[in-house]
């Protein structure tokens, strides 16, 4: 006869590691150890299984390999089907769509136009017009200024009401994205905290950066000034005014990475999270520090879908022989038309950090502790 199998003992925290359906087959097991079965059955609670916690404030300071900035694209066309075409539902766009439009509310950028300044040939009769303007200003002084002030500070203040309305509507449309839900009220309500937060942070960067701006535009103005007087442009003023651009460009670069950094991960984080915005950007700079270069890449990545969204955009405009740039000038109706982008944009952002862990995921499903 052949030898009896023996048993292997397994030791007794082993079973912890254990899944429900393999503790369950090594219990049915004919040759199951005794001192396991009193092992296992001694055990008077089942964890499910799941991954063991890993400390969050390691795995934002370890550097992750397997980030990718390609991967979101897929998954971000992926949920704009789902959200919006797969049903195609009209009053699900209409809603979902006042969210992205209020989250976007006063971020649409201006242009302007410098080409003027350098029509004029004759310095000269450029300095008369300068001259002339200058005359009548200080001869109306006492109600120019008045009216000036009075647009200042109603330009002001429809500005930090739409950045308040825009802070609150970040999370009313990342709420929509994250659950594929169309509601207004209830995330208006829930996430009224992080989103007054948000405001704050927002207007104090503004601030700062008006504060830092200010100055440089100041000095390039004085020197504009000094050289209509001179009555031509000479190498001094020329490079003045080329450093002072460089400085312009430089601070207004570092303003918008912030902003965007803000937008596309402080925000998530604040709502996975509940923190405030400073709590929640302590969190994002530790997992930036150890990942700097990923970042990097997405930054530059971000560019080249920009021109492609915009190229698409412009493509479309001039298919429809501007009759869909006029509807898309429309405040909340242009918002609703490009839904689709404004969801894929915003997905885009939520899956890339969701590659840095699970607990970074928006779309993860939340599941209360036992």
């Amino acid at each position: 006869m052949s030898a009896e199998r023996q048993p292997e003992r397994l030791p007794c925290n082993s079973w912890s590691y254990l899944s429900l359906a393999d503790s369950r087959k090594l219990k049915a097991e004919s040759f199951l150890c005794p001192e396991n079965l009193l092992c296992y059955s001694a055990r008077t609670e089942y964890s499910p299984p799941r991954s063991r916690p890993v400390d969050r404030l390691q795995a934002m300071t370890t550097p992750s390999t397997n980030v990718s900035v390609a991967l979101p694209v897929s998954q971000a066309i992926d949920r704009v089907k789902q959200m919006l075409f797969q049903p195609f539902d009209l009053n699900k766009w209409f809603i979902i769509g006042f969210c992205a439009w209020l989250a976007g509310l006063g971020e649409a950028g201006g242009h302007a136009n410098f080409g003027n300044f350098a029509s004029h040939r004759d310095g000269a009769n450029f300095q008369q017009q300068f001259e002339r303007v200058r005359s009548y200003v200080m001869e109306n002084l006492y109600w120019i200024l008045p009216l000036f002030v009075a647009l200042v500070v109603i330009c002001f203040t429809v500005g930090v009401v739409m950045m308040w309305l825009s802070s609150r509507g970040k999370f009313m449309f990342l709420h929509c994205v994250a659950h594929d839900k169309a509601e207004v009220s209830e995330p208006w309500h829930k996430f009224a905290r992080q989103g007054n937060s948000l405001f704050l942070f927002r207007l104090v960067l503004s601030l700062i950066g008006m504060f830092l701006m200010l100055p440089l535009v100041a000095l390039a103005v004085v020197a504009v000034i000094k050289m209509v007087h001179r009555g031509e442009a000479d190498l001094p003023g020329i490079l003045t005014l080329v450093g002072i651009g460089l400085a312009l460009i430089a601070v207004g670069l570092v303003f918008f990475i912030l902003r965007k950094f803000t937008r596309d991960f402080v925000v998530p984080i604040m709502f996975l999270r509940g923190k405030k915005c400073l709590e929640a950007w302590r969190e994002f700079r530790s997992l930036l520090s150890a990942n700097f270069g990923s970042f990097v890449l997405y930054l530059l990545f971000q560019l080249v879908l920009g021109m492609v969204i915009g190229t698409l955009v412009l493509v479309l405009i001039l298919v429809t022989c501007c009759i869909a740039g006029c509807f898309l000038m429309i405040p909340y109706l242009g918002a609703v038309l490009l839904l689709p982008v404004s969801t894929f944009k915003r997905s885009y952002s939520l899956y890339y950090l969701a590659q840095y862990g699970g607990d970074y995921d928006v779309f993860q499903p939340v599941v209360a502790p036992a």
